[in-house]
């Protein structure tokens, strides 16, 4: 006869330290060596390419793209997707800038409301994205509305707020607050930098040795053998699609910070580039599969390649195929080495 007390319900990981290092694949380490291969390329390309200026601006231009990878990681592993933390990025600010500058501006200018003080900026704009995160997990758990279309609505609904509130301008005034991480240096690197590496040891650090972490892997595999074994599968789903949004909004501020302005088109196409860089970096569509480690190494790999064409002299107008191509590349090796059928 089985023993069910020492029996663990299907897609509940093991808690033991080496159960916790069980979803490390070899496959999460695969694109360093592709990363080194496109780093020799890009020297042979242009000998600019391993200067301390170019990496650094490289790996700059990939922390506010890596952040929104990290929110969708994070929400993939748990079974989920969000797609309108492309729109997230731009209508956060936006917003944040709406309700802080003033009513009065030059003819031409982005004018607010001015009903919050400028300080108040930072902290507007990221309960703008904890908000939205929110409000996706409002519509999938309680109102148990597809999560694909309920967010492809949200991400076009935001986009048409975004151009309705600025008039399809970009905002070029702002609190110094805003400017501060995107333009500043610690260490002779990049501000934003410092900050993505740091989030995303905290994210893997959670997801590896945290209760609630490991209990996104138990909910992504399998959500009705997670509920049975006590996870509260909402709440920790919801909490999830919350942070999502944040890291979003705080994307936003690292763009905005680095560009000095709200572009009218900030984050537009992005999406594609969220799933790429997670795809390539080993994490499953279906959830409850894949590390932050490797959804970085896949962002550093889709801006390496983008580098290596700029300074290759290939027009910037393919880096949109050449996204799609990636993605549709990944899809089929991940077929096939997995052995598991994509629906």
């Amino acid at each position: 006869m089985t023993d069910t007390a020492t029996e663990a319900p299907a897609g509940v990981r093991d808690a033991s330290p080496l159960g916790r290092l069980a979803h490390i694949r070899w496959s999460d380490f695969s694109l360093v060596p592709v990363i080194l291969v496109l780093m020799v390329i890009g020297f042979i390309v242009s000998p600019v390419f391993l200067t301390s200026g170019n990496l650094i601006s490289v790996i700059q231009q990939s922390s506010e793209l890596s952040l929104l990878v990290l929110g969708q990681a994070l929400i993939l592993i748990c079974g989920r997707m969000d797609l309108s933390l492309e729109s997230t990025i731009g209508i956060a600010p936006v917003i944040a800038m709406w309700l802080v500058l003033p009513s009065s501006a030059p003819a031409g200018r982005f004018t607010g409301v001015g009903l919050l003080p400028g300080w108040t900026a930072i902290p507007v704009c990221l309960l703008v994205g904890l908000a939205i995160g929110a409000f996706n997990g409002f519509l999938m758990l309680k109102l148990n509305v597809n999560g694909f279309i309920a967010t492809l609505g949200m991400l076009t609904m935001l986009r048409g707020l975004h151009v309705g509130i600025t008039g399809g301008r970009s905002i070029i005034d702002m609190p110094p607050s805003f400017r501060y991480l995107g333009m500043t240096d610690w260490l002779g690197v990049p501000a934003a930098v410092w900050i993505c590496l740091a989030l995303f040891a905290i994210g893997g650090a959670a997801l590896a040795w945290l209760r609630h972490g490991r209990a996104l892997y138990a909910i992504g595999g399998n959500a009705e053998a997670a509920r049975a074994a006590g996870i509260r599968v909402d709440r920790v789903t919801w909490i999830v699609l919350a942070v999502g949004g944040l890291l979003a909004a705080f994307a936003g501020i690292l763009y905005t910070g680095h560009y000095g302005s709200v572009a009218a088109n900030q984050g537009n196409g992005w999406i594609f580039q969220v799933f790429a860089a997670a795809v390539i970096g080993g994490i499953s569509l279906k959830g409850g599969r894949g590390t932050l480690f490797g959804a970085l190494t896949g962002v550093l790999t889709l801006q390496l390649v983008v580098n290596v064409m700029t300074l290759g002299g290939v027009p910037a107008l393919w880096n949109q195929f050449l996204n799609g191509a990636i993605i549709i590349v990944a899809l089929v090796i991940s077929r096939f080495a997995s052995g598991e059928k994509q629906d």
